[in-house]
């Protein structure tokens, strides 16, 4: 027992050295580009970088660009109905495989495979899909409905809902299988103890299986808040930000202006915006998980 301790120490103290070129490699890449991003989105950076200060003005000009407002009015959209309809259907088919339903592992392998695809390869399938030449239109009306019209991706006005249905496609399988995770760690006594006391099996859901996931509710909707902010390949390959300006997205406006119109200051300031809207979303949650936990324990 003497010698345990010592030995103990020793590899923790090694475990602490191996670890260092982790850190010093995570602060140099993500804290250091993170900074320098914030710095020179102060600055009027054109086809290169360079510290000339100009204040607020690239933020007051980025906030009276359409084609911004647009883009955030979009993110909304797309982000609300996204986080609704995705944890709705991902809890729904993740009940519903949790009753030992036969052939579970098929089902769920294919409910999931959509997720295993790129964003380029959903969007350019959507994007047939959703043609009105020779997609769901164009199949309706050879059956003889003749009056029939479904081309989201054609109408400015809906546009990005035909982009929503592409990302719920994807993303319901990754939610399902988390939701899965979650309901198969709840302990078999607690729908006992609900069945004995004559609980409804909905009431059961929400009021105790579901507060009794909170943890993973938390996690997954980190996971789907940071997709969404950062889409971009989706609308790329699907609508490439149109009709118009009618499904831009605030990663495609960043692209532009960095890579396309040369302005590094604007792209700077507005990945600056998107950088705002992940810390909103992840420091709450970094909090809530361990803070939390180191409060209790």
């Amino acid at each position: 027992m003497a010698d345990a301790r010592p030995s103990q120490l020793f590899r923790n103290k090694s475990a602490k050295i191996a670890a260092i070129p982790m850190i010093v490699t995570a602060l140099f890449v993500f804290v250091g580009g993170t900074a320098w991003t914030i710095v020179y989105s102060f600055t009027k950076s054109g086809l290169l970088p360079r510290l000339k200060w100009v204040g607020l003005d690239q933020y007051e000009r980025l906030w009276s660009t359409k084609r911004w407002i647009v883009s955030i009015e979009n993110l909304m959209i797309y982000g609300l109905s996204m986080l609704v309809l995705v944890f709705v259907i991902g809890f729904i088919l993740a009940a519903l495989i949790d009753q030992k339903i036969r052939f579970e592992n098929t089902i769920r392998t294919v409910i999931l495979y959509p997720y295993a695809l790129s964003f380029v390869v959903t969007g350019l399938v959507w994007q047939w899909i959703l043609n009105p030449e020779f997609g769901i239109e164009s199949i309706v009306r050879s059956w003889g409905w003749e009056s029939f019209a479904f081309d989201p991706l054609y109408n400015a006005d809906i546009a990005i809902f035909g982009v929503l249905i592409a990302g719920l496609w994807q993303g319901s399988g990754l939610v399902m299988v988390l939701m899965l995770a979650g309901l198969r760690g709840i302990d078999q006594e607690v729908w006992k103890a609900a069945r004995v006391d004559g609980i409804p099996a909905w009431k059961t859901y929400i009021f105790i299986v579901i507060p009794m996931m909170r943890p993973v509710f938390i996690t997954t909707l980190v996971l789907v808040v940071t997709g969404i902010v950062k889409i971009y390949d989706l609308i790329v390959a699907q609508t490439g930000g149109g009709p118009g300006i009618s499904t831009e997205v605030p990663a495609k406006y960043v692209y532009d202006m960095m890579f396309q119109a040369n302005n590094l200051g604007q792209g700077f300031a507005a990945s600056t915006m998107m950088l705002l809207t992940v810390a909103l979303v992840v420091i709450p949650w970094a909090f809530l998980e361990f803070g939390g936990s180191k409060k209790r324990g």
